[in-house]
Order: C-alpha cells, then structure tokens, then sequence
C-alpha cells in the first residue's frame, strides 16, 4: 500500500504559476510509474502528465505540453508538478496516482492504483 498527499494548490491569476507537490508514505514510489490528472467540477478526470519509474520518459497531455512540467525524486518519494502560464481552464481538482511499472506510461485513471485526495488549483482571468 503507499499513501499519497498532494499540497502546493491554491488560487492564482491567469500568466501565474504554481509548484504542486506529491508525497508518498507506506512503501517506495520508485519501481512505479507517477501521473497527475485533474478534474474540473461536471467533467471526467483527464489526463494531465506522467513520468515513468526510471525517470526516463514523460508524457504530457497536448492541452498542457510546454507550460507543465512533472518531476520526481525517489529518494524523497515525491513527485512534482511545475505549472506554468496558467489559464482558466486549468482550474480543478489535481490528483497525485501511482501505477505499474512499465514500457507504456498509460494516460487512463483505471491503469492507476493509488490515488491521493487531491488539491484545488482556481485560475482567475
């Protein structure tokens, strides 16, 4: 089992940037692959970014490719998410998730099997 803790969300103005953080506890981060989705309220969790167990690969959604950034540090057992020229529409709910290791970073929630209890980003215009 591993716990996961996000932190870093909050309210920013549209341009803004904000560091969003996951901690993991319970057991190593390091032989899985780590992702960031969100939701917004009324719509279905969307892939946002992910970085394979290595820290080899990353895969970013093309709604946020080239403005986020994921990062991850297994000796700290944490994963990162840099957010940057924020707009409006990425405001929502940021979840934190855990998978398999393996040679496919998977964009789907249901190839995910821990989940942290997310932190709230609102981006004003």
């Amino acid at each position: 089992q591993v716990q996961l803790v996000e932190s870093g969300g909050g309210l920013v103005l549209s341009g803004g940037s904000l560091r969003l953080s996951c901690s993991a506890s319970g057991r190593t981060i390091s032989t899985s692959n780590m992702a960031w989705f969100r939701q917004a309220p009324g719509k279905e969790r969307e892939f946002v970014a992910a970085r394979s167990w290595t820290g080899a690969r990353t895969y970013y959604a093309d709604s946020v490719k080239g403005r986020f950034t994921i990062s991850r540090d297994n000796a700290k057992n944490t994963v990162n998410l840099q957010m940057n020229s924020l707009g409006p529409e990425d405001t929502a709910a940021y979840y934190c998730a855990a998978g398999a290791r393996g040679p496919v970073i998977a964009t789907t929630p249901s190839e995910y099997n821990y989940w942290g209890q997310g932190t709230q980003v609102a981006v004003s215009s």
